[in-house]
């Protein structure tokens, strides 16, 4: 059985090269497969090995303390789902182009699973106010399945999400927004962003829609959840 590991960390991030290069020599001689990208603004990775080396790895990480204590989503598959190893700088971990936009230095509000889970059956948050589901991810994989009751988006790309957002402003006004996306990243950038531009109360689902699976199950969701790999 193959170990498959998701993570990512908004963190200032000095040594952009240096890291990638240590990461990518690390990777490479335990066998690890899949991709990592590393920015500015943070680290963003997708592996699959076997589970002693993938393990090793994760703790050799968690030991650098800009990662300590980062989320790690853990799956098994019958195979490595991805066909080689990508260790890559990048301008950003999840690219979004919008100025002024610094995920690294405050986290967005977040709400946890089984949190959203109660207040969706009850049809409200703890203060009464109305609920209203974001889905930040595309159209490609909003096709597979979303919350039921969410504004899904049509964009192909995560770039245009704040254009098609703005159609959806007064219906959003009053109620407590939550974002999510598959495994948190790209909606924590949306809750920091909606903040700014002026959406009220935005917070983010805490690890997406897979921490959601791992600690509620399918309530309150359709369908399935596209990952990106070949299971």
């Amino acid at each position: 059985m193959i170990l498959n590991l998701a993570a990512y960390r908004f963190v200032a991030i000095d040594d952009v090269d240096a890291l990638v290069l240590q990461l990518r020599a690390q990777l490479s001689s335990a066998g690890v497969r899949g991709t990592v990208l590393v920015a500015p603004e943070g680290i963003n990775l997708v592996l699959a090995a076997q589970a002693g080396a993938l393990r090793g790895f994760a703790d050799t990480l968690l030991a650098d303390p800009r990662f300590a204590g980062m989320a790690l989503k853990w799956s098994e598959s019958a195979f490595v789902p991805f066909r080689k190893l990508l260790v890559k700088a990048k301008r950003e971990t999840i690219t979004f182009r919008q100025t002024g936009l610094d995920p690294a230095s405050a986290r967005a509000p977040a709400v946890d699973p089984p949190t959203l889970a109660r207040w969706l059956a009850r049809g409200a948050d703890d203060h009464g106010r109305e609920i209203a589901l974001i889905d930040t991810r595309n159209q490609q994989e909003t096709a597979f399945g979303s919350f039921a009751e969410a504004i899904t988006l049509p964009i192909s790309k995560f770039t245009e999400l704040p254009e098609a957002l703005e159609a959806h402003r007064a219906e959003l006004s009053g109620k407590t927004v939550v974002s999510f996306c598959t495994g948190g990243i790209r909606c924590e950038k949306a809750a920091i962003w909606m903040q700014q531009a002026g959406y009220g109360d935005v917070l983010q689902l805490e690890g997406g829609i897979l921490a959601y699976f791992e600690q509620v199950g399918g309530f309150a969701y359709r369908d399935r959840c596209f990952v990106f790999d070949e299971r």
